[in-house]
């Protein structure tokens, strides 16, 4: 199966081992509302960050931040990064991709993407610096280690 649409890469989920699809993934990345967002400094230091997050339908990670803080530098600077999402138990999902800072229209659909999770996040938007960043995944591993055998499945989009 290929998933995606005109802002993103196809994801193709055909070569999954199991029944697992698009709508599994999405509903359990929309199961969590925080996410560690890893960036890599101007050093090449990584950083991590726990932050809010929001998932679009074409699995898209969405989250606010400043632009004051280390994350929006790193990542407007060197775009690749890496969320995790998961706990309690030992079901995970790792996320690699490319962040972005949305614009005009589409800024506003990220935003009511955020907003449906995150209600509150309207509140924030008259802070000073306040902007909305999206993961695009590229590489997608969600692991299931509270079964037997483990379930862990890979996707490159």
């Amino acid at each position: 199966m290929m998933v995606g649409n005109e802002h993103s890469e196809a994801i193709d989920l055909s070569g999954l081992a199991t029944d697992m699809n698009k709508r599994d993934l999405h509903a359990f990345m929309a199961g969590h509302r925080y996410g560690v967002v890893s960036s890599i400094s101007s050093t090449g230091t990584p950083q991590s960050a726990l932050v809010g997050i929001a998932v679009t339908d074409e699995l898209e990670i969405v989250f606010d931040t400043l632009r004051s803080t280390r994350k929006y530098n790193n990542l407007k600077a060197r775009p690749a990064c890496s969320v995790v999402l998961g706990f309690p138990g030992e079901k995970t999902l790792q996320l690699e991709g490319k962040a972005m800072e949305p614009d005009g229209a589409e800024r506003a659909r990220y935003q009511e993407a955020y907003f449906s999770t995150w209600p509150d996040g309207r509140d924030r938007l008259g802070w000073t610096g306040l902007t909305h960043l999206v993961v695009r995944p590229t590489w997608i591993r969600f692991s299931d280690f509270d079964q037997r055998p483990p379930l862990i499945e890979e996707i490159t989009i």
